[in-house]
């Protein structure tokens, strides 16, 4: 060759091969747009967004790679040819990623694998227990677990998948999570037919009010039409709170879906109907994304719905 042999004072210099292990995926997307769409305004709009940003994005990766991938031409973008080769690169990294997001995407929208529900005791045994074992019925392949107490789970901390709770001011909702509003939920005061029937007959036993735990007996309970001693009748959860009425011990505030659907109980003449607060469903932003959550939420939501009636009191009339 022409200089093999001399000194020509030049240090020869083996061309840099990119580290293409240092490609950050979220560059390369930029890159990609630019490269399909033959300008940054292209890439811009198929992106969804500013010019700027896609300028940043590329310098970022043109700085990190130590070439420049794209000639500036009145037509448009054209590449290098250190471009043409990272686009060859750029096309498989795609392919990776998109196989890899169907692969992780399939498996948690199989219908399968362990699904957490959290909601009050009460809401689970006198309402959606029937429902959720049509859900189980229909979906063999998830496991259930129903964490019915009176204690909140974090979703945030994936200790519950979905939740359904009663919620009486809307601006008290975790910001943080995804809420589907459902039925308003509205309770009654009842007692026993039996001893509603007693009572009318002019029976001397004294009614009392029963309560949950430290609660107290509200005023109009000792003046209303059916009136009750000022000794309440205490009970620790809301079962027993259920059966104690049930057994005539006197009258309570329940649940219209508990009550109404009780064919042992009636409500108490000349009392009105209350609002606890509105059901919403309650999921985490990622997991609500989930096949099996996305299908239990929207089996649940339609089966609430249907108990819009019965949740607001008027499935039946008054006695």
């Amino acid at each position: 060759m022409l200089f093999d042999g001399l000194d020509t004072g030049f240090e020869r210099r083996t061309p840099a091969v990119p580290d293409y292990t240092m490609i950050d995926w979220d560059d390369v997307r930029y890159f990609l747009a630019v490269a399909r769409g033959g300008s940054v305004r292209a890439a811009a709009e198929r992106l969804g967004v500013n010019h700027s940003t896609v300028l940043r994005r590329i310098a970022q990766l043109e700085e990190r790679l130590g070439a420049h991938m794209f000639e500036k031409l009145p037509s448009g973008y054209r590449l290098t040819a250190a471009g043409e080769e990272i686009l060859e690169f750029a096309d498989q990294m795609e392919a990776s990623s998109h196989l890899l997001e169907t692969r992780v995407f399939g498996r948690d929208q199989s219908v399968r694998g362990l699904l957490r529900m959290t909601l009050a005791p009460t809401l689970a045994t006198h309402l959606l227990m029937p429902d959720f074992a049509d859900f189980a019925r229909l979906h063999p392949d998830i496991e259930m677990e129903i964490l019915s107490s009176g204690e909140l789970a974090n979703l945030t901390n994936r200790e519950a998948d979905v939740a359904i709770r009663v919620v009486y001011d809307r601006k008290s909702l975790p910001l943080n999570l995804h809420s589907l509003k459902g039925p308003e939920l509205f309770g009654g005061v009842y007692m026993s037919r039996d001893r509603l029937a007693a009572w009318r007959a002019g029976a001397p036993d004294p009614i009392r009010w029963i309560v949950i735990s430290s609660h107290g007996i509200p005023d109009w309970a000792c003046v209303g039409d059916v009136r009750t001693t000022r000794v309440p009748f205490r009970t620790t959860d809301a079962e027993a709170q259920i059966v104690a009425v049930q057994q005539g011990v006197g009258i309570t505030a329940l649940p219209c879906f508990v009550g109404d659907a009780d064919p042992l109980l009636v409500r108490v003449p000349g009392t009105d109907l209350h609002m606890y607060g509105t059901l919403w469903l309650l999921t985490h932003g990622e997991t609500r994304k989930t096949k099996r959550v996305r299908l239990f939420t929207e089996f649940v939501s339609r089966r609430l719905a249907a108990y819009a009636p019965l949740l607001a009191g008027l499935s039946v009339s008054r006695d």
